[in-house]
């Protein structure tokens, strides 16, 4: 039986991985559950799950909630040090780590370090320290298994296959809600034309950095140290049935891809039980109720992030750190209707154009970096005149 820690566990990817795990009783067990402000589903998933310790992010809440929690035996902690208790407990085997953004970092790397199984959502990770996290984890001995459907299927594609006879692999999109929209009608994108994705039921963040392409970006850097590839081996193209979750190309012209229905219950599945498949209640795929399934190449004047993405991927060092801080407060603005959806790119490439990259080797220098970035983003869109 794998004992399981979550962190984010009131998300999506939380929800979700609770049902997989609710149908997997004899093979997963909860340990430790942590979250945000959603204290009323949080408090649901500890009665139904049982965890031995729980963490929030404010203490005022850890407060309400200890008196309760302290008579079911259950330790509760807060801020990013209760997170990190969460994701070390001794008793866990395996960490999912969900929790949006940058925030995600530390006690994913907290986890590494402690010699925990990472199941991966939290891309951020990736691409802010990459290089130090697959370090840690080749030292410590662990497996960082991707959540995100894409690399998933990169994950499955490459079964049984040496490395060495990769030629490329193509990550696809749905191009989001506004994939044939001019890039003049995109200037007047609101905040509820951006979240209505049309495919995936994901968080805020997520979906915006879909509607601008920016996920996709993020996942290229992210796939770079996941599977040790060049960028000139990582491409993509938009496929918007969103049935093939990625393909593996190989040097003799062979392609294995990954299809299934648009549901993370399948990849956060294959995460836990890696590297078995194991039977949930989803409907099955088929193909041929769904008739087409088409590609294209993304525009990258209309979706500017992806090459911001690349850029930041060439450059290296601390510039992806750089470039994930200025989008997650370019996209916090948005949603606030500080800025237009077309400043996004905008407010990151400024940033990236101030930056000077340099090499990074230990995660407080990255977090260091984080924060100049989002200081510097903020104050550029002080100056945006709407």
């Amino acid at each position: 039986m794998k004992k399981i820690s979550i962190l984010g566990s009131t998300g999506s990817i939380g929800v979700t991985a609770l049902k997989v795990i609710a149908r997997n009783f004899d093979k997963y067990k909860i340990v430790g559950l942590s979250a945000g402000k959603n204290i009323k589903l949080l408090m649901n998933q500890i009665d139904n799950f049982h965890p031995q310790a729980v963490a929030v992010l404010y203490e005022e809440d850890a407060n309400k909630l200890k008196p309760t929690l302290d008579k079911k035996g259950i330790d509760v902690f807060f801020g990013e040090e209760g997170f990190i208790r969460i994701a070390t407990l001794d008793s866990a085997d395996i960490i999912i780590s969900s929790i949006t953004g940058a925030a995600g970092l530390m006690p994913t790397f907290a986890a590494i370090k402690a010699g925990k199984d990472v199941a991966l959502a939290n891309k951020e990770t990736m691409v802010m320290a990459g290089s130090i996290v697959m370090q840690q984890a080749k030292k410590n001995r662990v497996s960082i298994i991707p959540v995100d459907s894409e690399h998933s299927a990169i994950l499955q594609s490459l079964q049984g296959h040496p490395k060495d006879d990769i030629k490329r692999i193509i990550l696809t999109a749905s191009g989001g809600p506004f994939r044939n929209l001019s890039l003049k009608d995109m200037a007047n994108v609101t905040p509820e034309q951006a979240l209505r994705h049309p495919n995936w039921d994901m968080g805020n963040k997520i979906t915006i950095d879909s509607a601008t392409m920016m996920n996709k970006g993020l996942e290229v850097i992210e796939a770079k140290w996941l599977f040790n590839l060049s960028s000139d081996q990582i491409d993509i193209l938009i496929h918007p049935q969103s049935i093939v979750h990625s393909m593996v190309e190989y040097k003799d012209g062979a392609m294995i891809a990954q299809l299934g229905i648009p549901d993370m219950t399948i990849p956060i599945s294959y995460a836990l039980s890696y590297p078995r498949h194991i039977e949930n209640s989803l409907p099955p795929l088929e193909l041929d109720k769904i008739g087409i399934l088409s590609f294209e190449k993304p525009d990258l004047n209309k979706f500017r992030c992806i090459k911001l993405a690349y850029e930041a991927l060439e450059v290296g060092g601390s510039m992806p750190a750089v470039m994930n801080a200025a989008n997650e407060i370019a996209v916090e603005s948005f949603l606030n209707r500080k800025i237009g959806f077309l400043d996004i790119p905008a407010v990151i490439e400024k940033v990236m154009s101030i930056h000077k990259s340099f090499a990074t080797d230990d995660i407080l220098s990255i977090i260091k970096i984080d924060r100049w970035a989002r200081n510097v983003a903020n104050n550029i869109i002080e100056n945006i005149k709407r």
